[in-house]
């Protein structure tokens, strides 16, 4: 019986012990995608909203400048960060020739498509297993209108798993010379999941 009692109070003991530990809280943190900035040797980080972000301590991204990524941080004063990830993704701006020749139709499934920072940013999710995958954003020059197709290739890539793709292209070609401030729309051609669509948006006027 002495033997259960103290039992029991050992066990209280070790229970009052664990009960006054506190459980340790993961930092906070944010995910945007941002363009790469290199001034000398500092790498920093600019924000659609145009929002220059500093890491602290000092980033050791090895990224170009100009490519975008996908960055996790958490705010620590200012526009001082911590960066906590970077991720590069696929970056590059309007082909200007290629269609409608070298437009792949393999479809993806959209999770998320929107313009900020002067880039089309896209989050998609395709069939992959091993082999890489190609895309582009072409431009009909006969059209009147602005019409952007995107093409996706799986290159002969064996059935697989979804998985996540990243990419941002460069809108800028859009504008013609005398009109770089003005808002330009345009629209987005996508063979998807569920078939052909079309998508309008709007470049903002700088």
């Amino acid at each position: 019986m002495r033997k259960r009692f103290l039992f029991c109070i050992s066990l209280l003991l070790l229970t009052a012990v664990a009960c006054e530990k506190e459980t340790e809280r993961m930092e906070d943190y944010v995910a945007d995608f941002a363009t790469v900035v290199r001034e000398n040797d500092a790498v920093k980080f600019l924000l659609d909203n145009n929002r220059l972000l500093t890491p602290s301590p000092p980033s050791d991204y090895t990224g170009k400048d100009g490519q975008r990524v996908v960055i996790s941080y958490t705010p620590l004063h200012g526009d001082s960060v911590k960066i906590r990830q970077v991720g590069a993704i696929f970056t590059d701006g309007i082909r200007p020739d290629g269609y409608p020749e070298r437009w792949a139709r393999d479809p993806v499934k959209i999770q998320s498509i929107w313009v900020g920072g002067g880039y089309l940013n896209m989050i998609l999710e395709v069939e992959y297993h091993s082999k890489s995958h190609v895309i582009a954003l072409l431009r009909d020059p006969s059209s009147e209108t602005n019409d952007l197709y995107f093409s996706h290739s799986r290159a002969d890539d064996p059935a697989g798993y979804p998985k996540k793709m990243y990419a941002s292209f460069r809108l800028s070609e859009l504008r013609t010379a005398g009109h770089e401030e003005e808002a330009v729309p345009f629209r987005l051609i996508i063979y998807t999941d569920e078939g052909l669509r079309t998508m309008e948006f709007v470049l903002p006027s700088e």
